[in-house]
C-alpha cells in the first residue's frame, strides 16, 4: 500500500475556517493570507474529490460531505494536538503547586516516604497535602489528585487508577478479650462494644462472608464513633472495644502483638486504594510524575 505523504495536509486550515466562520478570519488566526487559505482548501477538496464548502462573497457553509468530514477532522486534529502535548510534557520539568488529599493513616504509613522521594527529585514543586479522613470533592475543592481507600468506588467522572489492595480485618486487644470475652462469630458482635468509623455510609452495619461465600450482615452497637482511624485504633489498643479497618492502617500494631485479629477462618474482604484525578487530557508533568512514582513504589 502506497504511503500518502500529503494525507493530513489542510486539515488544520479546514478546521480553522469553520471555527472562524470564514477565510479572512481563519487567515488572521493562522497568520497567513486569505489567498493562501483559499488555495489550501482547494487543494484539500481536489485531493479528496469532493466539495467541502459552499462559498459566497459573504460566507462559507459546509456541504453534507463537508459536515461529515469536519466532524472527523476535528477529532483527528485534537488527537494529534494531545499527542504533541503529551510528548512535550515529558520534556518539561515539574514545577508549581501540587495539591493532594489523602486519608490520615495512608499519608503517614504509605505516602510519606514517596512524598520525600518526590521532593528530592522535583524540588521546584510545592506540595500541599491535606491529610484528612473526610471525602473531598476533587474538582470543586481544587485538588490535583486524591488518594482513596474503599471497597467500592462511587460512580464518578474522575479518572481512577488502582494502586494497591489491603485486607479488611476485625481486631481488638487482649485486654478487651480478658474482660468481655472473644466473639467466635460475626453475629456475636451485636453483644459487644464496637468502635465504628463514622465516615462510612453504613457506619453501624458490618458485612462479612462465611466460608460458603454467603453474605453476613451484623448491626453493631457502637461504644464510640470516630472519623479518625488513628483514634479508633488507639481506643481499641486501650481495651475499649472492637473495630475493623484495612491492614495498612495497623501493620506495626499487628506485628508487635498489640492487636488480636478475629474471625481468621472467614474470607477477608479487600479494601482497594485508588489515585483519582480529573482528566487524562493535558496531564501536567507534576501530576504525571507523582502518579508514576506512586505506582512504581507501591508496586515494589
Amino acid at each position: 500500500m502506497a504511503i500518502n505523504n500529503a494525507l493530513f495536509d489542510g486539515f488544520v486550515i479546514f478546521r480553522q475556517v469553520i471555527e472562524s466562520g470564514g477565510f479572512s478570519a481563519a487567515a488572521d488566526t493562522l497568520g497567513h493570507s486569505t489567498s493562501y487559505i483559499s488555495k489550501e482548501i482547494n487543494k484539500l477538496e481536489e485531493r479528496l474529490g469532493v466539495r467541502l464548502l459552499n462559498r459566497t462573497t459573504r460566507s462559507v457553509g459546509l456541504t453534507p460531505e463537508g459536515k461529515d468530514f469536519y466532524q472527523q477532522c476535528v477529532q483527528i486534529v485534537q488527537d494529534a494536538e494531545h499527542a504533541v502535548a503529551r510528548l512535550n510534557s515529558h520534556n518539561v520539568k515539574p514545577k508549581g503547586n501540587l495539591k493532594i488529599s489523602c486519608p490520615t493513616s495512608l499519608g503517614i504509613n504509605v505516602l510519606q516516604p514517596i512524598l520525600s522521594e518526590y521532593r528530592q527529585q522535583y524540588p521546584d514543586v510545592t506540595l500541599e497535602l491535606d491529610v484528612n479522613d473526610r471525602k473531598v470533592d476533587v474538582v470543586q475543592d481544587g485538588y490535583d489528585l486524591a488518594i482513596r481507600a474503599t471497597n467500592q468506588l462511587d460512580e464518578s467522572s474522575l479518572i481512577c487508577r488502582k494502586i494497591m489492595s489491603s485486607q479488611a480485618l476485625t481486631v481488638t486487644s487482649q485486654a478487651y478479650i480478658d474482660k468481655f470475652g472473644k466473639p467466635q462469630s460475626p453475629q456475636e458482635l451485636a453483644d459487644h462494644q464496637t468502635i465504628c468509623y463514622s465516615n462510612l455510609k453504613n457506619t453501624t452495619r458490618w458485612f462479612y462472608y462465611d466460608t460458603n461465600g454467603d453474605k453476613i450482615s451484623v448491626d453493631v452497637k457502637p461504644a464510640m464513633l470516630s472519623n479518625s482511624a488513628a483514634m479508633e485504633l488507639a481506643m481499641v489498643i486501650d481495651g475499649h472495644g472492637i473495630c475493623r479497618m484495612p491492614a495498612f492502617n495497623m501493620q506495626e500494631e499487628l506485628n508487635s502483638g498489640l492487636l488480636v485479629t478475629l474471625f481468621d477462618e472467614l474470607p477477608k474482604p479487600n479494601i482497594d486504594v485508588y489515585v483519582v484525578y480529573p482528566s487524562r487530557k493535558h496531564l501536567s508533568p507534576k501530576i504525571r510524575c507523582f502518579i508514576d512514582l506512586l505506582v512504581a513504589r507501591i508496586a515494589n
